[in-house]
């Protein structure tokens, strides 16, 4: 089979835009990059200005507006050896791929992408070194940039030093290119035959992709996923619920379905976190809450897996429910276990976009051992 090679722009100029619409976004391109394959690019339609694609992956003026933080979930905090972030106990990250296959606008990682950013250089051996000496991780998340993007050398160096760590469980691999670059998959055998060979009855790799449209979900790319498969890894999916791009219950029911037709179930609809440049694309918790409810009747089976969540500084944070007065939130994932599971319970503010907002409503200061970070508990809370 011949691969269908996708080729990289990073330049404004080889896009279909008007001079004035180049022009618009020089304060953009002044700040945050831009990078997108042609595969990729082909998806849109430039007659819209509204098209969903066109949201994802083009910069848009509304990215100058001075909202957020560039580490919103404060992840410098949890890195323990360069490269490598331990938040919680038995999971470890490693970022190890330097680039990606495009640069989402509301990518919560743009700092490392920016002019005087640096993508993280891990230092493998340490890496590996400190995982061994901690037996509490019983997985490995390599993520990035976009780790099937390294030289394939590069990655089988990885995953071969992980096999040989004994208490690990289950490896995960944190990969857009199903969606932004599905010819660097479909045909490749070098890659799959790796894949393949790591991962094994007992012990198997995953890959958690990111398909947020269902208009990403091309025959190239259900192929792409249809080679990974046969290859042995189990797929699942996580999206950000995005201000024009999925924020309606037809477009995310339509999305889970296709999803999990293909079989990649959808894992998490993740609340956008509040990373600088990316306002635009925030919906509220409350109403992200209700798209997701009216999405859910239309669907059944492994189409309803998905967990309504925001990656807090201070942990995973699933919405639990909504009632007339109240929003009900658990401590999914914490850096001290101890907490997982507890329940935080606030009055509902219907403009409230990240945990940060409800909290503030109640004044009350966070315990340091739920996470060492500036923030608060809840108006009513108890163990789950």
């Amino acid at each position: 089979m011949t691969r269908q090679h996708a080729t990289y722009t990073s330049c404004l100029e080889s896009l279909p835009l008007t001079a004035e619409e180049t022009r618009a976004l020089r304060p953009v391109m002044d700040h945050y990059a831009f990078r997108a394959s042609d595969y990729y690019l082909s998806l849109i339609d430039w007659n819209d200005p509204a098209d969903p694609i066109r949201r994802i992956i083009i910069p848009h003026t509304d990215e100058a507006k001075d909202w957020g933080d560039l580490d919103p979930s404060n992840e410098a905090r949890y890195t323990a050896v360069p490269g490598m972030q331990h938040k919680y106990r038995d999971t470890a990250i490693l970022l190890a791929g330097k680039a990606c296959g495009g640069l989402c606008r509301f990518c919560f990682r743009k700092r490392i992408f920016m002019e005087g950013g640096q993508p993280v250089a891990p230092d493998i051996s340490k890496a590996f070194s400190y995982i061994r000496q901690h037996a509490e991780i019983t997985n490995v998340l390599i993520s990035g940039g976009d780790p099937l993007l390294l030289p394939v050398a590069e990655f089988e160096r990885i995953l071969e030093g992980l096999d040989t760590i004994e208490h690990l469980q289950f490896i995960r691999i944190g990969s857009r290119m199903p969606v932004f670059d599905p010819g660097l998959i479909v045909g490749n055998t070098r890659l799959l035959d790796l894949l393949a060979k790591y991962s094994k009855p007992g012990r198997k790799l995953y890959l958690q992709t990111h398909f947020n449209h269902p208009r990403e979900l091309t025959p190239l790319a259900l192929e792409a996923v249809d080679a990974l498969q046969r290859a042995g890894v189990i797929m699942t999916n996580q999206t950000p619920l995005l201000r024009g791009v999925n924020d309606n219950p037809d477009t995310l029911a339509d999305l889970f379905s296709k999803l999990a037709s293909a079989g990649v179930p959808p894992y998490y609809l993740f609340v956008c976190r509040p990373t600088k440049g990316n306002r635009h694309f925030t919906v509220p918790i409350e109403e992200g809450y209700d798209i997701l409810q009216k999405a859910q009747k239309r669907l059944s089976g492994p189409a309803k897996r998905v967990r309504y969540a925001m990656s807090h500084a201070t942990g995973k944070i699933e919405v639990v429910t909504v009632t007339h007065d109240q929003i009900v939130l658990r401590r999914h994932r914490t850096p001290n276990p101890a907490h997982s599971g507890s329940l935080l319970i606030y009055p509902r503010n219907p403009r409230a976009t990240w945990l940060d907002d409800y909290a503030s409503q109640c004044k009350k200061s966070m315990p340091e051992s739920m996470g060492g970070m500036t923030s608060w508990g809840s108006c009513s809370k108890r163990d789950a």
